[in-house]
């Protein structure tokens, strides 16, 4: 992967045709996106398309290490919290939900797990630039909580993972399998409040 993108020819349309490919590609997923609605979503003929990217591919995977790589930075930092373990908390569940709910880290799931056979790779990719992130940021923080006695957590990776599907609780599969594709305000608060009432009854002290 690494040595297929340190080839990629970039010039001025690069990240067009990568924006369009994405589009075509998350709505599509690899197999059925055509290479030539992915040139008519950028705006591009498949001759400058083709200048970058040799095949399909070579631009799935591009696309998919471009949105891994904006996932990794979009993470809040916990670690400059300053309102206590509920406020912490109430933080990071406001992103789980942006990022379970958000339709971008779910549609890119969907198509892991569709390509699973023919892209390996993938998995491991989106998780360690999403999922595993913000666990370790949930984890370090809850560390430092049960350090200065806000907390008492002895296994603070495992409390980590436990609030995390905390946060999922009713929503995530429902939204998983298009059983509802949104969820009110009063719906989010009711899951996040609930998780955190939860957290805190078994970790607050």
């Amino acid at each position: 992967m690494n040595q297929q993108a340190s080839v990629l020819r970039t010039g001025r349309k690069f990240d067009q045709v990568l924006a369009g490919a994405r589009e075509v590609f998350l709505a599509d997923g690899f197999e059925g996106a055509s290479v030539d609605n992915i040139a008519k979503a950028a705006g591009v003929s498949k001759a400058t398309l083709y200048s970058y990217f040799p095949d399909k591919r070579v631009l799935f995977m591009e696309v998919v290490r471009s949105v891994c790589g904006q996932q990794a930075d979009s993470g809040p930092d916990l670690a400059a919290g300053d309102c206590g373990p509920r406020g912490v908390l109430r933080l990071a569940a406001e992103h789980v939900h942006g990022v379970l709910i958000g339709g971008l880290s779910l549609q890119l799931f969907r198509i892991f797990v569709a390509e699973a056979d023919r892209f390996p790779e993938l998995g491991p990719m989106f998780y360690e630039s999403g999922p595993m992130v913000l666990h370790g940021q949930i984890r370090d923080y809850l560390e430092g909580a049960a350090e200065r006695g806000e907390l008492a957590i002895q296994d603070a990776d495992l409390a980590a993972a436990q609030f995390i599907e905390l946060c999922k609780a009713d929503v995530f599969l429902r939204f998983l399998f298009n059983i509802d594709d949104d969820f009110t305000e009063a719906e989010r608060e009711r899951v996040i409040a609930g998780a955190i009432e939860t957290f805190m009854a078994r970790f607050g002290t």
